[in-house]
């Protein structure tokens, strides 16, 4: 199969025009100018998507796809009402629930160009998700305990969960990996004991880290709306005293409880953090999933992105929760993380390129998936996306890159491959899922959520 476009972006090289990508068992084959591939392989089906751009598909770094159904329930407050609202609307959902919210969120992800997806759930209802859609995943089981004697027990459970999982899916597309919960949910002990259990299975670790300044007040100075004194009705038994302050960063605190002691270590937003943080970041190796829409929109704050890139961390963007950023669109991502870039960090400006390239290989590289995956290199698996160019907000186009980043949403995506197969064309899903029955399903789910 010839896919033919007016612009190609491969990424680790110069971009150019009227291009083609040859695509065989799920392998880029070749790459090259239009005539110069149909000369070679004139018997391949052609496809031309006419003033296109074709790029790798796009990563996203951090979402929770099970949250799909949530987007749009709570509103205009502040990361601590949010989070809290959030989990009393959770209760009311049950596992059913969870599964038809994250292929509402998966397929989502597919009509706005996102191939790959690091996702961190308790229910599982990822995995499930994208095994069934044909995307590409790296999913983290969420483990967590506060009571210091419920952690072996959370473990075992995590453990179990996660030896399952593995047998569900197709390993050469999903990743099945595992992340401590949120620093204010859980007992320190936790970090060491999944760092342990990672090194031992060969897994990744991912982990919410310096996010919000009221996670940076509870781990620095033991006080914050998340001190565990307002958990203990609805978490039971915790030591006494339950919290006391430790005096560091939260990146310090991770790091002294081994958090960052395995092999493959992501850490998300890291927001609230100082210079010698960023120098612990690139000593241990821990990427980073920068998540600038949700951090605006939760009024967390802005990460140092510029910072990160000096350091030459690897690293990526995310989407975050549907439920706060109300779409799963990286190419909305880029564009606002970007101008929230250049409007705080003026003298430093960040270009388009710099911000494709976070989205593709830069992810690929920060889930260390980019030996398959985040460019369009002969040999690399066909994770490809086709983006319209020719609408009237984008012409002229004299710079595709730019023009992708600075003028197209998740509306301007005319196809989604991955592995070879195309799973979305424009308004058109080729997935073994019944869409129409999946959005009545979403319906009737967001009714119990508004009562």
């Amino acid at each position: 199969m010839l896919l033919c476009a007016q612009y190609i972006l491969p990424i680790t090289s110069e971009p150019f025009q009227k291009g083609a990508v040859l695509v065989r068992d799920g392998v880029i084959r070749d790459i090259g100018t239009i005539d110069m591939l149909k000369l070679r392989y004139p018997d391949e089906e052609i496809i031309d998507y006419g003033k296109a751009a074709l790029l790798p598909g796009l990563v996203d770094m951090h979402t929770h796809l099970e949250n799909s159904v949530m987007r749009g329930i709570v509103h205009d407050v502040p990361y601590t009402t949010w989070v809290t609202s959030m989990l009393e609307k959770s209760s009311k959902l049950d596992v059913g629930d969870w599964y038809d919210s994250a292929i509402l969120g998966g397929l989502e992800a597919l009509s706005s160009g996102i191939t790959t997806v690091a996702d961190i759930t308790t229910t599982g209802a990822a995995c499930t998700a994208t095994q069934k859609l044909g995307m590409r995943s790296v999913i983290y089981r969420e483990v967590g305990a506060m009571d210091k004697r419920r952690v072996d027990y959370a473990m075992r459970v995590a453990e179990n969960d996660i030896m399952h999982w593995r047998e569900e899916v197709d390993p050469s597309r999903i990743t099945i990996g595992v992340a401590p919960a949120a620093m204010y949910v859980c007992h320190p002990s936790v970090y060491g004991k999944v760092s342990e259990f990672a090194r031992r299975e060969g897994i990744p670790v991912a982990m919410h880290l310096a996010g919000n300044r009221e996670e940076t007040n509870f781990i620095k100075y033991g006080s914050s709306p998340f001190s565990v004194h307002t958990m203990d009705q609805k978490r039971g038994y915790v030591e006494i005293p339950p919290w006391l302050p430790t005096g560091v960063t939260p990146v310090n605190y991770a790091l002294n409880w081994g958090a960052f002691e395995s092999d493959n270590v992501l850490a998300i937003h890291c927001v609230h953090v100082d210079e010698e943080d960023v120098k612990k970041l690139k000593e241990y190796d821990v990427a980073v999933a920068v998540c600038p829409r949700c951090n605006a929109q939760l009024g967390m704050g802005v990460a140092p992105l510029t910072e990160f890139l000096r350091a030459g961390l690897r690293m990526g963007l995310g989407t975050d929760s549907p439920a706060a950023t109300d779409s799963t669109d990286m190419l909305t991502e880029m564009r606002i993380g970007m101008l929230v870039q250049r409007a705080v960090n003026v003298g430093q400006f960040l270009d388009s390129a710099t911000m494709l390239e976070m989205a593709t290989i830069g992810g690929a590289r920060a889930l260390k998936l980019d030996d398959k995956i985040g460019s369009l290199d002969i040999g690399k698996r066909a994770d490809i996306v086709a983006i319209d160019l020719s609408g009237s907000h984008q012409t002229p186009t004299t710079d595709p890159v730019s023009a992708v980043v600075n003028t197209c949403s998740g509306a301007d995506v005319l196809m989604t491959m991955v592995d070879g197969k195309t799973l979305y064309e424009k308004n058109k899903w080729h997935v073994d899922v019944e869409v129409a029955k999946n959005i009545a399903r979403v319906i009737e789910i967001r009714g119990k959520l508004r009562v």
